[in-house]
């Protein structure tokens, strides 16, 4: 008698065991859900990339070393396009150019004085460039429409994709 009583205590108990974890589990399980869709919201809201690598695909594979960077030294003031809400905005950016020096142009275009002497040029050119586009546009992709413009207009500018790529060292949107 006294066996089947003392079994019959710990078949309650494991009872209780299991009810308490199944309790828990689905408790947890709704709390993380809630988490990541907070986490989620958030990142939405900052407008940041979940998926890593999208914004690179179309950049050419090339060695760091066989690249070669020029930094437009001074930062650029520039007035960008009116917005929705009819004030005028603007842009304070320093430029990055990101050049492949085993692409044949390079030699032509990207060493010593050669960029430096076209630097006006292509601040001018990114000066149209932001002036295409409104705070809130470049607010909501991060600047990368602005980014992929510019690139445009400097590999039409030499004819030639030995600058594969713009990147912004700085830049505040007022």
């Amino acid at each position: 008698m006294k066996k089947n009583l003392l079994s019959i205590i710990i078949l309650a108990l494991l009872i209780v065991n299991l009810v308490f974890s199944t309790v828990i589990m689905i408790s947890v399980t709704s709390t993380n859900k809630k988490t990541a869709a907070v986490i989620g919201d958030i990142a939405t809201v900052l407008n940041l990339e979940l998926a890593s690598g999208e914004a690179d695909k179309n950049l050419p594979e090339v060695s760091i070393d066989d690249t070669a960077v020029y930094d437009i030294e001074e930062q650029m003031t520039i007035p960008l396009k009116k917005g929705a809400d009819g004030k005028d905005h603007f842009a304070l950016v320093s430029v990055t150019l990101v050049m492949n020096m085993k692409d044949e142009d390079y030699k032509a275009y990207g060493e010593g004085e050669a960029l430096a002497g076209k630097e006006s040029l292509i601040k001018g050119l990114i000066v149209e460039a932001f002036g295409d586009y409104t705070m809130e546009q470049i607010q909501a992709d991060n600047g990368d429409a602005v980014r992929a413009d510019i690139l445009s207009r400097i590999q039409t500018m030499f004819d030639s994709k030995f600058i594969y790529k713009v990147t912004f060292r700085d830049i505040i949107e007022q």
